[in-house]
């Protein structure tokens, strides 16, 4: 399976817009987050990432196949975020996500740390981001009694 990232534009924003709540809306039944969770947001905050002066999203294609999207964004000391990165469902489990943070972090070779973060309930994702060389910072933030959040950071 071919993975290859595409810059997002405004015109993209819908087509992000729904994989973003079709991928996240599992995890907002499950833990009752709210306030936090991107299945929550608004188009217009898909477009504010689209057009961030410091970042953007890019689409993760699999063969043909709009299957997500990874939104980047960076701090002028080399410090970059992955925030948020989701696959649809339909597509989880079949290394779309690692090649995608292979890929992004091939176009960024400035990046001095990369860092992100995920809901600790969420085994596979913390799974994912060992595998793929994060480490958690041990910083946590508590989003009610269902999820926390924690931090990961991976130098390069």
């Amino acid at each position: 399976m071919k993975v290859r990232l595409e810059k997002a534009t405004n015109q993209d924003a819908q087509s992000i817009f729904d994989i973003q709540v079709k991928a996240f809306k599992p995890l907002l039944d499950r833990y009752k987050d709210h306030d936090t969770n991107p299945a929550n947001e608004t188009i217009e905050k898909v477009q504010h990432r689209i057009n961030r002066p410091n970042g953007g999203f890019y689409k993760i294609f699999t063969d043909d196949t709009l299957a997500g999207a990874i939104c980047v964004y960076w701090k002028e000391d080399g410090q970059f975020w992955i925030s948020p990165m989701f696959i649809l469902p339909s597509y989880q489990g079949k290394g779309i996500a690692q090649k995608a943070i292979l890929l992004v972090e091939d176009l960024f070779p400035q990046a001095q740390t990369w860092e992100l973060a995920t809901l600790l309930e969420e085994a596979g994702n913390c799974h994912l981001y060992e595998k793929m060389g994060f480490h958690k910072t041990g910083v946590s933030k508590g989003l009610n009694d269902h999820a926390t959040l924690i931090f990961y950071k991976k130098i390069c």
